[in-house]
């Protein structure tokens, strides 16, 4: 849906047609909502905003109402409920559309384009913001910042008019003066376009009525820039009748992805902005839209190359002077001096392109002359800050992956009309490029005869494919090797030496990594933050501290001139290796590890790589000292592959035979004929095994491992709480209770955070089970702490889940949904199967107990054929259950049976009473009156065996039927039936509803 806010509160659905929000409160909830541009509005700032000081007697039940309503109208994921507020989901709106199109044309340096930009923009409006909310308090602070925008656009417009030639400004803008009269930007457009148009006389007037205004009412004077035009006008300057002159070139391809920089650039009023980035990162392109946007410059923007200079500020003096038509002069100043003598009173921005090979005299010439000038500004291009007072740098990143995307998608079909390209390979060659725009335009320039699959293969030997730039571009950026060369000229020796040995890191590293790995080259530390300085090596803020890496294209030209590599990858793995070994994971300062070998994924990789193919002996240490760390961050597919691949070179090894074993399994393989020997590697077979369900084999091997524990504290509480996830598959809640409490005391002590959240399911599960719904909320919310805080995304999504469920059973359904919706967000964002599974069970439970049998249906019939095959017996289980009730409450009996039958073989696979109980209470649902009875008392014998009745919360199904039973066999046959069921062994009942 779209929404409209300039001018009456409207809604189009995606066709375009208008739909109607027919009552008031609904209406007004739409606007505070939309003027909260979708942020969250808390329950109390919405009620009063609907009602005021007098709100209705059940306000936040009222409240609700409204949202209900309004969910019809915009459907039911548009207004979301989360812990700040209610908050309504703008995919699309007329402000939002406004507000781009408006910062689109402020990146437009063509006045004629920027002009028609800004008509589009403004002929979005329909009449005053909010128009039907104008009283109302919530709507004034968002339309009134909608209104300053729209008045600025119009000035702006009008600026972009008089300076593309279009004076129509002299009569358009007189209504708007009369009800702004004392709005500067409007009355220079306005005075400029009356002058151009030959009415000299009422330009000047406009600005003496503007003057005796300011002073009668406000005792100022009108602006500088103001009184510039106002003078310019008085002596008829010549430079009034054509915009900014200079030597800005034209731009032959439209700028993009840069219309934030552009907006912070023009917008900055330091008189000294540095531009700084690596080779290749549009530094002068952006340097030339941001000089050429609309902004004060009587005097002139004027462009000065210095990329074929060398030598003192002297010859760049001389340079810029030749640029300007500064004619020489015979006194005895030197030429930086005369230069800036000649400028002294100039209103100009000068624009010094590429100074990073004559920095040091660009340093001083631009101090002589801020020195010497009072309105001069100037702009400087360069890989490394001048490194002077007042100085503003500007980093110039690479373009983000989407504005990366748009760039070469438009340049290949430039290129190759007929352009055809799928989005991942696409995103793939702007990702190897760094988002770099000059390497992304080299690439874009080989669609045509290569395409982008070829192209993307070709990559990893970029600077044999990427040779061919434009005609017109300087020698340096022809070729991406062309590029990096002219940086790697300007470093000394030492900077190079460190740069290539740099080069060998994967992603990111520290400086203590630097410093290991770059290790006799001087003060590395010094070295590589000039390389910072010099825009090569870029800085990073992560969780575990600074963090640098090199772009790829830069590491890749680096590595090729790596003089030592063996020696240079040697000191690489010996760090790594180090790291990993000393890392301790088990206990405290598990999250501070965890989170540096996270950071460190990418190097640990290279260098587990590296001792694969020279150091067997260290690749098994490594391997090894990883393994825990790929367990607990659910890498297991990772580890299931390195530990093969060192096992391959190192021979044979019994401990690391049984990780490679354990990790076959958690990856869904078999594992290889081992023993293991050590109470942890006894641990982790037995996760393993029942990671794939094989329970009485884990049930063996935890008894061994906790058999063996003895002074292994760790060891001894995670077999504890694997054996209370043995017992809640079993039914045996006093011995889960025992084992999970008691696992959870030891890992606390300990200050292991994943242990103690492994002690969390069985443990919510019980007091889920026993009716505690405030003690399960209460575990789920320390689980989903924990899960937070160690960065476990998996576990995050399971938390949701679990604290969707516990809303279901206080019939909260919204809460429930929301709490579902999260966990199905963040498990499809991590790929986590398992997480999209419950996720989507929780909403399918929540659906049907709301009456929503066909969103029921659309969510189990969604787990059973997109997930076929990744669920467990006990989720299978559960499907069909839930599969036959919505069957049952459909009336269809005969399907409704076939479904239940369906779940009670897996009821037998899992031996489970309380999942004989489920099976039993769907199939009395589709029976007879008597077998009901019958076997509902079975069911309820079943529930009992474990301890664990259902909770009254948990009843609906069960009461449901009862009562329909009982209204044909009347209460007390009703009863002696279901008594008799009691005494009914399992098997017998089992048989009963198998119609056997």
């Amino acid at each position: 849906m779209r929404f409209g806010v300039l001018g009456p509160l409207a809604v189009w659905d995606e066709t375009g047609a208008p739909v109607t929000v027919p009552e008031a409160k609904v209406r007004a909830l739409l606007a505070t909502l939309l003027a909260r541009d979708g942020g969250p509005v808390a329950p109390d700032r919405l009620i009063q905003d609907l009602w005021g000081d007098r709100p209705p007697g059940k306000p936040a039940g009222a409240l609700q109402a409204k949202v209900s309503q309004l969910r019809r109208i915009v459907g039911r994921e548009g207004v979301e409920r989360q812990p700040a507020g209610y908050r309504l989901r703008i995919d699309r709106s007329d402000a939002a559309q406004f507000r781009d199109l408006v910062a689109r044309a402020r990146a437009t340096t063509d006045p004629r384009a920027r002009a028609a930009r800004f008509a589009e923009a403004l002929g979005l409006w329909r009449g005053e913001p909010f128009a039907d909310f104008a009283d109302e308090e919530f709507a004034r602070p968002a339309a009134h910042r909608l209104a300053e925008l729209r008045l600025a656009a119009v000035e702006e417009r009008a600026a972009a008019q008089v300076e593309a030639g279009d004076y129509s400004p002299a009569d358009d803008l007189a209504d708007v003066i009369a009800r702004h009269p004392l709005r500067e930007g409007l009355r220079a457009a306005h005075m400029r376009a009356l002058y151009l148009r030959g009415r000299q006389s009422e330009a000047l007037a406009s600005y003496t009525g503007l003057r005796t205004r300011l002073a009668e009412e406000l005792g100022v004077d009108p602006g500088p820039e103001l009184r510039a035009l106002y003078e310019s006008l008085l002596r008829q300057d010549p430079g009034l009748a054509a915009g900014p002159h200079g030597n800005l070139p034209r731009p032959l391809t439209p700028l993009v992805g840069r219309e934030a920089a552009l907006a912070r650039l023009t917008g900055s009023p330091a008189r000294l902005v540095t531009l700084t980035g690596p080779g290749g990162v549009g530094k002068s392109r952006l340097a030339v839209a941001a000089a050429g946007s609309p902004r004060s410059a009587p005097d002139g923007v004027w462009l000065v190359e210095f990329a074929g200079v060398r030598g003192s500020a002297a010859d760049l003096a001389e340079t810029v002077a030749a640029a300007l038509g500064i004619r020489d002069s015979a006194d005895a100043a030197s030429p930086a001096q005369r230069l800036a003598a000649a400028l002294r009173d100039r209103r100009m921005l000068l624009v010094l392109d590429n100074c990073e090979h004559v920095v040091d005299a660009a340093a001083e010439l631009v101090t002589t002359l801020l020195r010497a000038t009072g309105d001069l500004r100037i702009l400087v291009t360069s890989q490394e800050p001048l490194g002077l007072p007042g100085e503003t740098v500007f980093a110039v990143e690479p373009l983000p992956p989407a504005d990366a995307v748009r760039l070469f998608t438009e340049r290949a079909t430039a290129a190759a009309p007929d352009f055809t390209g799928d989005a991942d390979t696409i995103a793939e060659i702007c990702r190897r490029l760094d988002g770099l725009p000059l390497a992304l335009e080299l690439a874009a320039t080989r669609v045509r005869g290569l395409g982008v699959r070829e192209l993307a293969a070709r990559l990893n030997d970029r600077f044999a494919v990427l040779t061919r730039g434009s005609r017109g571009a300087p020698a340096r950026q022809q070729t991406l090797r062309a590029v990096l060369d002219w940086s790697w000229e300007l470093l000394s020796e030492p900077e190079r030496t460190v740069l290539s040995r740099l080069a060998v890191h994967r992603d990111s590293f520290d400086l203590a990594a630097a410093e290991a790995v770059c290790a006799g080259d001087g003060d590395v530390v010094d070295l590589v933050l000039r390389l910072v300085d010099r825009s090569l090596v870029s800085v990073a803020n992560g969780p575990s501290g600074i963090r640098y890496r090199l772009l790829e294209s830069v590491a890749a030209y680096a590595v090729e001139r790596l003089a030592d590599p063996a020696a240079t990858r040697g000191r690489h793995l010996r760090h790594y290796l180090e790291i990993a070994e000393n890392a301790r994971l088990h206990g405290t300062g598990q999250r501070m590890w965890l989170a540096r070998l996270d950071a460190e994924a990418g190097n640990l990789r290279a260098a587990l790589d590296e001792a694969v193919c020279r150091s067997p002996a260290e690749a098994v240490r490594l391997a090894t000292a990883l393994s825990w760390w790929w367990l607990l961050r659910g890498r297991l597919a990772e580890g299931r592959r390195m530990l093969s691949a060192v096992l391959q070179v190192a021979g044979p090894n019994p401990d690391l035979t049984v990780l490679n074993g354990s990790f076959a399994l958690l990856t869904g393989e078999p594992a290889p004929p081992d023993s293991p020997g050590s109470v942890r590697a006894l641990w982790l077979r037995a996760y393993s095994l029942f990671s794939v369900g094989d329970l009485a084999a884990s049930r063996e091997v935890n008894a061994r491992a906790l058999a063996a524990a003895e002074d292994d504290e760790w060891g001894t509480a995670a077999a504890l709480s694997l054996r209370a996830m043995l017992s809640l598959v079993r039914g045996d809640l006093a011995g889960l209770g025992r084992d999970g409490l008691r696992s959870a005391e030891i890992f606390r002590r300990l200050g292991d955070r994943w242990g103690e959240m492994q002690t969390i399911p069985p443990l919510a599960a019980l007091a889920e089970i026993k009716g505690d719904y405030a003690e399960a909320a209460r575990r789920q919310h320390e689980g989903l702490a924990i899960a937070r805080e160690l960065d476990l995304q998996a576990e995050v999504s399971a938390r949701l889940s679990g604290l969707g469920r516990l809303a279901l059973l206080e019939r909260d359904w919204q809460r429930a949904r929301d709490l579902h919706e999260q966990a199905l967000r963040s498990a499809a964002a991590h790929g986590y199967a398992y997480g999209r599974i419950h996720a989507e069970m929780g909403l399918a439970l929540g659906a049907r107990r709301s009456g929503d049998l066909d969103a029921a249906e659309r969510h189990l019939t969604r787990i059973r054929d997109e997930y076929r095959g990744l669920s467990s017996t006990a989720g299978d289980h559960l499907l069909y259950a839930e599969l036959g009730f919505v069957a049952e409450l459909r009336g269809d009996a005969v399907q409704a049976k076939r479904y239940h039958r369906q779940g009670l073989e897996y009821a037998r696979m899992l031996a489970e009473p309380r999942a004989f109980a489920l099976s039993l209470e769907g199939l009395a649902g589709t029976a007879v009156p008597e077998t009901a009875a019958l076997l509902l008392g079975a069911a309820d014998a079943a529930r009992r065996s474990v301890g664990a009745p259902l909770p009254p919360a948990e009843r609906g199904d069960v009461d449901r039927i009862t009562e329909a039973a009982q209204r044909v066999l009347g209460a007390s046959a009703f009863a002696a039936i279901f008594e008799r069921g009691t005494r009914l062994p399992v098997e017998d009942a089992a048989a009963v509803a198998s119609g056997r």
